[in-house]
């Protein structure tokens, strides 16, 4: 069980990146053998080995490919919605139970307390995913949407705090009604407007990127 016969190199790092975020999500970053991936993936632990340099790597590679995408695929989808829309629509599906996706970030965060190995790339993984909110909050200051008092990096620490507990605090060990807290979400949301809702020169949004 080597290189599948007609994949390409490409096809194969998903395959395992796919295979790694399943099994991941199913036994835990602990309870899981690099061996298990390369048999999900079905090639060998050497072909496995050509693409990832350890288990440690995978994971966070597995989370960069396959982790939680809601804001940015909602905001793919219409560009132009309002950044206030965008977050308390994202807002409103976290306190539903996870689905894989939840999971896989939940085993990466708590193997990063355990192992180095996994903190410095997660260390990456959330500064890069901060960095996406924080240029996304700065564009919508520019579009008058959020109080340019505010600090970008603090709103999109605020933003990443609500999505990671999300991940861990489930429905089955506390639930909230989708009415009770939606109307908290929008009553924050507005607490984050312009006093002077008057917009300054607009920016795509994407542009901080």
């Amino acid at each position: 069980m080597g290189r599948i016969a007609g994949v390409t190199a490409a096809e194969t790092r998903e395959r395992l990146l796919r295979a790694a975020a399943d099994v991941f999500a199913r036994r835990g970053y602990d309870g899981t053998r690099v061996a298990d991936i390369a048999a999900e993936a079905g090639v060998s632990n050497g072909a496995l080995y050509a693409h990832f340099g350890s288990k440690a790597e995978l994971i966070v590679a597995a989370l960069r490919a396959h982790g939680p995408r809601l804001l940015a695929d909602l905001l793919a989808a219409d560009p132009d919605r309002p950044v206030a829309d965008l977050l308390v629509a994202v807002g409103r599906r976290l306190p539903r139970r996870p689905d894989a996706r939840g999971s896989l970030i939940v085993e990466a965060l708590v193997a990063a307390r355990r192992d180095e190995d996994v903190a410095r790339p997660m260390h990456d993984y959330v500064g890069e995913r901060a960095g996406w909110l924080a240029g996304l909050v700065r564009a919508a200051q520019d579009d008058g949407e959020i109080d340019p008092v505010l600090s970008p990096g603090a709103v999109a620490h605020f933003c990443l705090l609500l999505a990671m507990g999300s991940a861990l605090l489930t429905p089955d060990l506390h639930a909230v009604g989708d009415e009770e807290w939606t109307a908290l979400l929008t009553r924050l949301v507005t607490a984050i407007a312009p006093t002077d809702p008057t917009p300054r020169t607009p920016l795509r949004k994407g542009e901080h990127q």
